[in-house]
């Protein structure tokens, strides 16, 4: 049943939010970090859209800032597109649409607060590969409302402190209007979040103007700032920057580097073939390791290839999306390239280099493990070379060849700081 002050009739006392507002940037907060994903333009973007930092967080402006109310302990954050949302106290049950915020919320200690998210089953498996290799940790999504396509009156129904998702992507689903945001926005929570920064799509008209690309981590740190789990956030920002200074040392020259792709395919007929180093969120793993494009540019996500174009790239490695989930079965997706005359001639299908992917709408853990991965099956002479993954959770690094410390990602997770 929904809370009194969520009632149609009556604002919420939770907050407040200023939908559409613009943020001036401002000085840096603390605690960011630099690393190696950082660098992007937005010139993919549209609808006057600007970024205000790299994936990597390191610029991170006013937006996220919180400015604390001492009377009554409300507190104010912002974040495009919704600009400026003021909070009674810390949200605690949580709704997402996509998984890149409900990662968010999972490393901020509430993982079992969330009331909605996309595809809940699928990425409850997907992420408990990489959470069985974080020690006493521990999540479960199966069971919630499956929120891709969200109707206004289970919001209601669900009650969230918060709405971790961007409202200016709801917008784009002919059940929504704006109207119908705001009154969520007013009557039940605010909405806090931002998904166009994936890979810098256009904004809605509505929302154009001032719309701001974010990067992984420095979206995570306004989500964190909102939450109240500033030292939350600064432990696996410090986790992070270890991993990427450790990347920067190591990592081969350009000249140096193999060439790869990004495929995927639950039906070998049907290849789609995604982009590694392009601005947005969605290559916040790739980017960082800077692989040669075997494609040099000439595919878009997305895209439908075959083994003839495959081969025309002839890539050193092949990055397999969806490879990670559980059941998957790695070796038949191997199999059927090495049983193809065609696909059978690519290089990294001869040199035994398909590799296995998790999500591309990763939040920061996820994020970290892929980092992790991605490097030992691009560069494994520099990092450690990646076990041959067939099935399973996420495979167990020796400890002297892990390239983060699960301890402290875990002890983040669970407050132990």
């Amino acid at each position: 049943m929904p809370r009194d002050d969520a009632a149609r009739g009556e604002p919420t006392r939770r907050a407040f939010a200023k939908y559409g507002g613009t943020v001036a940037l401002g000085g840096l907060l603390a605690g960011c970090t630099g690393g190696g994903d950082a660098g992007n333009s937005a010139d993919s973007a549209g609808g006057g859209g600007n970024e205000t930092g790299s994936d990597g967080g390191d610029s991170a402006g006013a937006d996220g800032d919180a400015e604390s109310d001492e009377d009554d302990g409300s507190y104010t954050v912002s974040i495009s597109p919704t600009g400026e949302v003021t909070f009674d106290s810390p949200p605690e049950t949580v709704f997402t649409r996509l998984t890149h915020h409900a990662g968010m919320a999972f490393a901020l200690g509430r993982g079992d607060e969330i009331t909605a998210m996309h595809a809940p089953d699928y990425y409850d498996g997907v992420w408990n590969q990489y959470v069985e290799r974080l020690p006493g940790v521990s999540l479960d999504w199966t069971g919630l409302y499956s929120s891709w396509q969200p109707s206004k009156e289970k919001l209601y129904e669900l009650d969230s402190d918060v709405h971790l998702a961007d409202p200016a992507w709801i917008t784009r689903q002919d059940a929504w209007s704006r109207d119908d945001v705001d009154e969520i926005g007013e009557r039940v929570s605010p909405w806090f979040g931002n998904s166009l920064s994936d890979r810098h799509q256009d904004p809605p008209d509505d929302w154009a103007d001032g719309y701001r690309y974010y990067g992984l981590w420095e979206q995570f740190e306004f989500v964190a700032e909102a939450f109240r789990e500033r030292e939350r956030y600064e432990a696996l920002a410090g986790v992070r920057e270890d991993l990427l200074a450790t990347i920067d040392e190591d990592i081969p020259p350009e000249g140096e580097r193999p060439s790869a792709i990004m495929v995927a395919a639950a039906d070998i007929d049907e290849i789609y073939a995604y982009t590694l180093s392009n601005p947005g969120f969605l290559t916040a793993h790739t980017r960082p390791l800077g692989p040669r494009d075997a494609f040099q540019g000439s595919i878009e996500s997305g895209t439908v290839v075959d083994f003839e174009t495959i081969l025309d790239a002839d890539p050193d490695v092949i990055l397999y999306l969806g490879g990670m989930e559980p059941g998957t079965d790695m070796a038949g997706r191997r199999t059927a390239f090495e049983e193809d005359p065609v696909g059978s001639e690519v290089a990294a299908v001869e040199n035994d280099r398909i590799h296995p992917q998790g999500a591309r709408y990763q939040g920061p853990i996820l994020n970290l493990f892929q980092i992790e991965m991605t490097a030992k099956q691009l560069y494994p002479d520099a990092f450690g070379a990646w076990p041959r993954y067939e099935e399973g959770p996420y495979p167990e690094i020796p400890e002297d060849e892990r390239l983060f410390d699960r301890g402290r990602v875990a002890d983040a997770i669970n407050g132990d700081l």
